[in-house]
């Protein structure tokens, strides 16, 4: 444990001090919070948004045209053309705003999914895939007599690609994709993936929800036809989804979804929608979580992604060094050379389970389980991980601690076997 500390970290504090949940204690210990990939920690100017809408803008949108009314469309309108150019989308029109990546999946598998996909075409998906980039995809085959291909990985975690090269056929129609898997860390070569899609005449969704906080996402350089984010993975508000999509395809596409403002004209007889994107935006969205959505993205403007990656890069560095005494007993999942700031590892003879509750007493929260991707826990044979994933507000004392809790249990664990 006596690797030295990276030099070239920002003032971290200055940045800690912007997030009010972080100063909080846990058990009697202060918060240690190492379960960003799940959501990440809000800070002040997210949470003033979200107050300040309420307390001053609170009107429904598109609807009316007294001046409450016109802030909040206003509002949601600039955080339309906001993520357009945070994405680097054609134009606003390609940017619906959904509930999360989950409901922005489940869009474009049952809307795209049921014009599109005929029976014994198929699917194209990877054996690292979140649920919500794979359970649609199941009910949607299922439900057209299609076949889902599955991408398989190799022992570090990286994408077979040779073997989806062989994947791809005439009958493939649908690639989805992770950029980054929220289990390994793994950053994946999306550009070459929809380069070989295309060529055989498949679409590609890509899930960024792990991307976005973390790596630049220019949507025109990826050449992908679909991506989805949610707002809370990249410190915004939770109930918020982005889905991007080229417009031809959206406009082939019909509504998932009926009711309010996805309608041009209704009679008891006949129903005609409205343009994009609103025919996919029925009901009342959450429009408080937008406007934070778009306080959150200034903010991450602002810090700069490129030094938000450096910093969770040294680290999940740090980590690794810290822990090279144990390297023995610990199984790592997720060692690709290209990854963002993800530790996941399965310590065998101790549960998962067992291993956050006794960091969650020390305060330190980190996920522990399948964490959404069962299919990868049989990859690897587990049932579990224990993942710290890290942010731009973690420091290198937090790691040290994470460390140092791991490490007695892993000196327990050795002092119990039997010599001999």
């Amino acid at each position: 444990m006596h690797a030295t500390p990276p030099t070239h970290l920002w003032d971290v504090n200055t940045i800690r001090a912007q997030f009010p949940a972080l100063s909080q204690q846990i058990h009697g210990k202060p918060l240690n919070y190492l379960d960003n990939a799940s959501t990440t920690q809000k800070p002040q100017v997210v949470l003033e948004a979200l107050h300040n809408y309420y307390l001053s803008s609170n009107a429904n949108v598109h609807r009316a045209t007294h001046a409450l009314a016109d802030q909040a469309t206003e509002a949601l309108e600039a955080t339309r053309k906001h993520v357009q150019h945070f994405i680097h989308a054609a134009e606003p029109e390609e940017i619906i705003f959904t509930a999360g990546t989950t409901a922005s999946i489940n869009l474009v598998a049952q809307s795209y999914g049921r014009v599109f996909l005929q029976k014994d075409d198929e699917v194209v998906i990877s054996h690292m895939e979140h649920h919500a980039n794979l359970v649609p995809w199941q009910m949607l085959c299922e439900e057209r007599g299609a076949q889902l291909q599955v991408i398989p990985i190799t022992d570090a975690g990286e994408l077979c690609m040779e073997a989806f090269d062989n994947l791809l056929t005439n009958r493939t129609r649908i690639v989805a994709i992770t950029h980054v898997s929220n289990t390994l860390g793994t950053i994946n070569p999306i550009q070459e993936i929809v380069t070989k899609a295309h060529a055989v005449g498949a679409v590609v969704l890509v899930d960024a929800a792990q991307a976005i906080p973390h790596l630049r996402v220019d949507v025109q350089e990826l050449g992908c036809d679909f991506l989805t984010f949610s707002a809370h993975k990249a410190y915004g508000p939770t109930g918020v989804g982005i889905l991007y999509g080229k417009r031809p395809w959206l406009e082939s596409m019909p509504p998932y979804q009926g009711g309010g403002e996805m309608i041009q004209e209704v009679t008891l007889e006949k129903t005609s929608y409205n343009a994009l994107p609103y025919k996919f935006e029925a009901g009342t969205p959450h429009i408080a979580g937008i406007v934070g959505l778009d306080a959150a993205l200034t903010w991450l403007e602002e810090i700069g992604l490129s030094a938000i990656k450096a910093h969770e890069a040294a680290l999940l560095t740090y980590a690794h060094h810290q822990l090279r005494p144990w390297a023995d007993q610990i199984q790592y999942i997720g060692q690709a050379p290209d990854k963002v700031g993800i530790l996941a590892f399965h310590i065998p003879g101790i549960h998962h389970a067992d291993i956050g509750m006794l960091l969650d007493a020390q305060g330190i929260a980190v996920r522990t389980g399948h964490a959404c991707t069962q299919p990868l826990m049989q990859r690897f044979g587990i049932e579990g991980v224990v993942r710290a994933s890290f942010a731009m507000y973690n420091t290198l004392p937090e790691v040290e601690q994470l460390v140092a809790a791991v490490a007695r249990l892993l000196d327990r664990k050795r002092s119990a076997l039997p010599t001999g």
